[in-house]
């Protein structure tokens, strides 16, 4: 297939003669435009692979085209065509994007050299965003089957009295963070948030892995699990071969929901709080151990702890500790705890995060995954 060009000049004399080089160089016939408006539309309306594009024109000239055309994805790649005494703004073109420009003369063999540069620079450049593409597709694909296998309906896990409630948001199409939510027996459900070393694919197949790890250990394993028993056999099987030394934090607990009793582990992970109607306040009496993957054959140790009713407990990553705005400030434990106040519903108390988030960010990118996790109970 022939390339596609457009003439854009305000000369009747010089369209016609680059549409008859054109042809003797084996091109099709070229659409024309009179001037930088006509330019636009013509773009507006269908890709071209090459502008042939007039410096001066009445309306709208050359660089002003390249102006308004600065910065768009699907941009075609323009030529100037520029008079000898122009050069000062043929260099003002090449700073807008412009790739090359072309002496009004139209020397034959210079305009075939020109052209065959620039289309095979297009044709490389296509090839890429092709590429990019599919590899954007395929991250997509990968973020849903990761949102996917997180448990979304809560009320499935709820219970006369517990609510429960959780969020997740990968800073990249496909995060290192993860949280799961599982019942086990009629009374008691398994709660972790988990954070991969990392982000991105690795991390998420790193995160991936170590799902698989707990699901089936808290699924085969007789009675009520031990949550030091979950992690040390993840652990074991991530730190085995860790050439590349990832590691992952986690605070993985199991709670009766009758009563709000349960054990907690936490291996290098960010302090569970508990919500209290007085505030947010660190939970006590567990010990911080190492991450997983980091020992082989760790001892880990549970911890028991308890929500009265009227209390809850919220779980978090440290994406939402390290939240950082457009100066690159955290925003830190103690904005946490009092954009927290003393809600304590699940739902609310993870609402108040996220805004208190996206309000310290002030539209900067996430620096890393966010995930938070939370139960309460009430009378």
């Amino acid at each position: 297939m022939n390339p596609s060009f457009l003439v854009v000049d305000d000369s009747s004399f010089n369209r016609l003669l680059l549409k008859r080089r054109l042809a003797e160089l084996g091109y099709g016939e070229p659409e024309m435009a009179t001037n930088g408006v006509e330019a636009l539309e013509a773009i507006g309306r269908r890709r071209f692979d090459v502008v042939l594009l007039d410096l001066e024109m009445p309306e709208l000239d050359g660089i002003g085209v390249l102006e308004r055309l600065r910065g768009t994805r699907d941009a075609p790649p323009v030529i100037v065509i520029s008079a000898q005494t122009e050069m000062s703004g043929v260099i003002r073109c090449i700073e807008l994007g412009a790739e090359d420009y072309l002496p009004k003369s139209f020397d034959p063999p210079l305009l075939r050299a020109r052209l065959q540069a620039v289309l095979e620079k297009k044709a490389l450049r296509d090839l890429a965003d092709q590429r990019l593409r599919a590899l954007e597709a395929e991250l997509e694909s990968a973020r849903r089957a990761q949102l996917s296998i997180v448990p979304r309906d809560f009320v499935a896990l709820e219970r006369p009295g517990f609510a429960v409630h959780a969020h997740m948001e990968p800073a990249r199409e496909v995060g290192g963070d993860l949280y799961d939510l599982l019942s086990i027996g009629a009374d008691h459900m398994l709660f972790v948030v988990a954070d991969v070393a990392g982000k991105g694919a690795p991390a998420g197949l790193t995160m991936a892995r170590s799902f698989g790890l707990i699901r089936a250990a808290a699924r085969t394993s007789p009675g009520v699990p031990d949550p030091a028993v979950l992690l040390a056999l993840a652990n074991d099987d991530l730190a085995a071969d860790n050439e590349d030394m990832t590691f992952v934090t986690a605070a993985l607990g199991v709670v009766d929901r009758r009563n709000g009793k349960g054990r907690i582990c936490v291996a290098g992970h960010e302090a569970p709080l508990r919500l209290t109607a007085g505030g947010a306040v660190a939970l006590a009496g567990y010990n911080v151990q190492p991450a997983l993957g980091v020992i082989e054959g760790f001892a880990y140790a549970s911890q028991d702890f308890a929500v009265p009713e009227g209390e809850g407990l919220l779980l978090l990553s440290d994406g939402v500790t390290e939240a950082q705005d457009p100066e690159g400030e955290l925003l830190g434990k103690d904005a946490v705890v009092a954009s927290l106040g003393g809600t304590v519903a699940p739902d609310l108390a993870i609402g108040k995060l996220l805004s208190a988030i996206a309000t310290h960010a002030r539209g900067a990118p996430a620096a890393d995954d966010v995930t938070i996790l939370a139960f309460s109970r009430s009378s």
